[in-house]
């Protein structure tokens, strides 16, 4: 049976010396892998629509045996190409691709965390990958999940709290006006590291990769105002 759905592409991987396994994560499916026969070929109709956070449309023959499907069409919507050019941005979403999928079961809707990813790519693609842009990813998964930090009970300091309950609720595009000093960074990126090994039992590699280098704290970006959070 063919089924249908639109996709942003997690990872890639070779199965073959011409095919491709690729794992999606899709809002009303959740993640899933497909295998794109043939898509190395040079003439193959896949080449050039299978990259690393392409977003597309698909179609795929589902499996009876294994979790691993056939690939059929795709049509791309958006490539992100920020991704391709700025390698602190591609370190950002490659950790957080690692974060949802150690998260999350296959094959089980997950149309929030979805909008999330799409929400962070698309915030990637106009600002710079400030420290924030993780932070705001890690505790709005974590909210999704049902294990956000309950502040009250934290020892985090009253300017760190209001840091997260913004980074938490805020649209993207205003967590670009938000100003956290190198303190209030410090602190929640230590604060965040604990609490995510402790529920989730790890974290995936890539964290301090995707948190460097480090950027100065409380410049304003241009055209924006920025205002500094209580220490």
């Amino acid at each position: 049976m063919i089924e249908t759905a639109t996709g942003l592409v997690l990872r890639t991987r070779l199965l073959t010396e011409t095919s491709l396994i690729i794992h999606w994560l899709t809002p009303a499916i959740g993640r899933l892998a497909t295998v794109a026969k043939g898509a190395l070929r040079p003439k193959s109709p896949f080449r050039g629509k299978l990259d690393l956070f392409y977003a597309a449309d698909f179609s795929f023959s589902r499996s009876r045996r294994s979790e691993l499907h056939t690939l059929r069409e795709v049509s791309l919507r958006e490539t992100h190409p920020v991704l391709r050019q700025e390698l602190a941005c591609l370190r950002q979403a490659s950790y957080c691709a690692a974060l949802i999928e150690q998260a999350t079961e296959t094959e089980t809707p997950l149309p929030a965390a979805f909008n999330l990813m799409v929400g962070m790519l698309k915030y990637l693609g106009a600002h710079e990958p400030q420290p924030r842009v993780l932070f705001a990813y890690e505790l709005r998964l974590l909210g999704e999940l049902g294990l956000a930090p309950d502040l009250e009970q934290s020892k985090l300091n009253p300017g760190t709290k209001l840091l997260v309950q913004a980074l938490a609720e805020q649209e993207w595009d205003a967590l670009a006006r938000l100003s956290p000093s190198n303190a209030q960074v410090a602190e929640l990126r230590r604060f965040l590291h604990g609490f995510l090994i402790n529920h989730l039992g790890r974290i995936p590699k890539g964290r301090d990769a995707a948190l460097a280098p480090p950027l100065r704290m409380g410049v304003k970006e241009p055209g924006r105002s920025a205002g500094m959070l209580p220490a």
